[in-house]
């Protein structure tokens, strides 16, 4: 049996920026850093000759072209296996929905353990260009290289994506005490809500090809955000950082009508009422995780709990997708 383990991600500065649409033309920035929640992808021969794959759903199919599931059928198909006497099963710490970046995670879980299955050798650069590869050009859909790049690598890590296509990966450079101290001073809550992100991406996406000022403006400003976010942490200067996230917040949330709604408003002032510096929805928006930058965690616990809100602690991951059972 084959057993691979996979991160997901908060996004740290710069988010939006890995679209096509806009690294394209302008080029992007972001920082992200994977955390200790993971998406597991299993692999083990069976005896029956068809293929079982089990997530939210049961197939049991005789090929791997017949599989519903998009990814699951691309990435067979990428790696060249058909699927008989294979069963494939996905399972997951938070649900898909939620922001932390499980499609991208899900798909390089996925390939790492087919990779395995068929003993093939494969660079984390080309395992995350592989799940981009499948979720932008042979799905098509409206995400950006962020979320496979992130799992792929794992750490607080910094991209810059150039306008060939091409990405550069460099780990943020902080100190041990910087780092300890932002893990413990971010906190993250589930609001309830959640929802597919590739509604909300694809109005940045169709409004950035149409060259609207408005997103593009905004995704320029988001970008400068990341710069002056890397240039906070590693200057170990955490309140600083604290502050970009709020500003990011407050421009992420003009990107589009559905980033936020009253109830999300509500929370998110009770948290910087009760001892938050910044904070911001993670991923896309419209629902999913609250994450706050706080120097009085308990304070701000006690007031989100009260709230209804329940709390998601996490650590930093470091070692991105990998093998763990073989």
């Amino acid at each position: 049996m084959i057993i691979t383990r996979s991160p997901l991600r908060i996004t740290l500065g710069g988010g939006g920026t890995d679209l096509p649409s806009y690294y394209g033309a302008y080029e992007g920035f972001l920082i992200a850093a994977a955390i200790d929640k993971y998406v597991y992808i299993t692999v083990h021969r069976t005896y029956v000759n068809y293929l079982i794959v089990k997530y939210s759903k049961l197939e049991k199919v005789d090929h791997a072209a017949e599989l519903e599931h998009p990814i699951m059928r691309e990435a067979f198909r990428l790696v060249g296996l058909d699927g008989p006497y294979l069963e494939v099963t996905s399972m997951a710490d938070i649900p898909a929905g939620t922001g932390l970046g499980s499609s991208g995670s899900f798909t390089t879980g996925l390939l790492r353990a087919l990779h395995a299955h068929c003993r093939n050798l494969i660079s984390t650069q080309q395992l995350a260009e592989q799940a981009c590869h499948i979720e932008m050009e042979l799905l098509s859909e409206p995400v950006g290289k962020q979320d496979p790049y992130i799992a792929a690598f794992g750490g607080l890590t910094m991209f810059r994506f150039k306008k060939d296509g091409a990405v550069e990966v460099q780990p943020l450079t902080i100190s041990a005490e910087t780092l300890h101290n932002l893990e413990d001073s971010l906190a993250m809550f589930f609001t309830g809500y959640s929802r597919k992100a590739s509604s909300i991406l694809k109005d940045q996406d169709d409004r950035t090809k149409r060259d609207d000022r408005a997103i593009v403006d905004n995704l320029h400003y988001i970008k400068e955000l990341g710069l002056r976010s890397q240039q906070a942490l590693e200057a170990g200067d955490l309140s600083a950082f604290g502050s970009l996230m709020h500003e990011h917040w407050v421009h992420k949330k003009k990107r589009t009508a559905g980033m936020s709604n009253s109830q999300i408003d509500q929370w998110y002032e009770l948290g910087m009422r009760n001892g938050a510096r910044g904070g911001k929805l993670i991923g896309a928006g419209g629902g999913g995780f609250l994450l706050f930058y706080t120097e009085d965690k308990a304070h701000l616990r006690r007031a989100m709990l009260g709230a209804g809100l329940d709390e998601v602690r996490f650590q930093f991951d470091f070692e991105g997708t990998k093998v763990i059972v073989q």
